[in-house]
């Protein structure tokens, strides 16, 4: 396509073509401090479309396809159009890679050994990772960890933080401007800004880091934690991976031995300063 540029996040590296210029112009400027690998083989193409020649010029619409797709999926407008390649960047990622257990977990490392937190869209795992960044841990990812399942270890997938509604002053008040996106409004899922990782992260986004504590984290509720049965968390997981199936047994091994060795808990909080507590001290405790 025309318009188009080469991301390598972590192991991964994408082609993204688009039949218009702003999603490509939005991607330069946010991902300006990855490396530069322009030209580079890429692992997954991803390419915004319209829905039809008309729909190019008038209201345009964008659909997302590429090496994997969903045939089915709903088409989006010019103004999400970030959001879009985002989102097309995550589907090849879900649907194609083979290299490593994906969860849906995001995860931040500090001294060598990595925290692990996954939940259901609105649990507060990304505003939590976000802002952990921000307070002396390493951002390694919000949307994939990426559980090596021959060694243990978790490898970063630092793309953009997506926040949502609420968690969008939050964190632009903790980061400032210069590192959020554009707000992009009346998305499917409320309103939408994406977050630049510090610096940091994307210099040592080839670093991973074995895991040490599990958390499943729940915003809006009472301060309180719970512990879990390995059989809870496990089914949990196999529910949190996009590729588990299709790993077959090193998928289920990788996995076993996380669960076996890694401790978890359930966490509920009403603000991040109780979470930050709660992190805080299981980490003192339990890693």
């Amino acid at each position: 396509m025309r318009h188009n540029i080469t991301l390598r996040i972590g192991p991964a590296t994408f082609r993204i073509g688009s039949a218009w210029p702003q999603p490509i112009a939005q991607l330069a400027r946010l991902y300006a401090d990855y490396p530069n690998v322009q030209g580079a083989i890429a692992d997954f193409t991803v390419r915004l479309q319209p829905t039809s020649l008309l729909r190019r010029f008038v209201r345009p619409s964008i659909f997302i396809t590429g090496d994997h797709g969903l045939a089915d999926a709903a088409p989006m407008s010019l103004a999400h159009g970030l959001l879009a390649a985002e989102m097309g960047m995550n589907l090849q990622m879900a649907l194609g890679w083979r290299r490593h257990l994906l969860l849906h977990a995001s995860s931040v490392e500090k001294d060598g050994r990595v925290l692990v937190m996954t939940g259901e869209s609105g649990s507060g795992k990304s505003t939590l990772s976000a802002l952990l960044g921000e307070r002396g841990w390493r951002f390694m990812g919000d949307e994939f960890a990426l559980l090596d399942c021959d060694s243990g270890a978790i490898l970063p997938f630092p793309r953009l933080v997506s926040l949502k509604n609420r968690a969008i002053g939050v964190v632009t008040d903790a980061v400032g401007e210069a590192r959020m996106g554009p707000l992009l409004t009346a998305t499917a899922k409320g309103d939408i800004r994406h977050m630049v990782p510090r610096a940091d992260a994307v210099a040592r986004m080839d670093e991973g880091g074995m895991p040490a504590l599990l958390l499943f984290p729940r915003f809006g509720h009472a301060a309180d934690v719970r512990p879990l049965g390995q059989g809870e968390i496990f089914m949990r997981l196999t529910q949190a991976s996009t590729n588990y199936v299709a790993l077959g047994e090193p998928a289920f091994t990788g996995l076993t031995r996380f669960v076996r060795q890694v401790p978890a808990r359930a966490i509920d909080f009403a603000s991040g300063d109780e979470a930050f507590a709660m992190v805080d001290r299981l980490w003192e405790e339990l890693a």
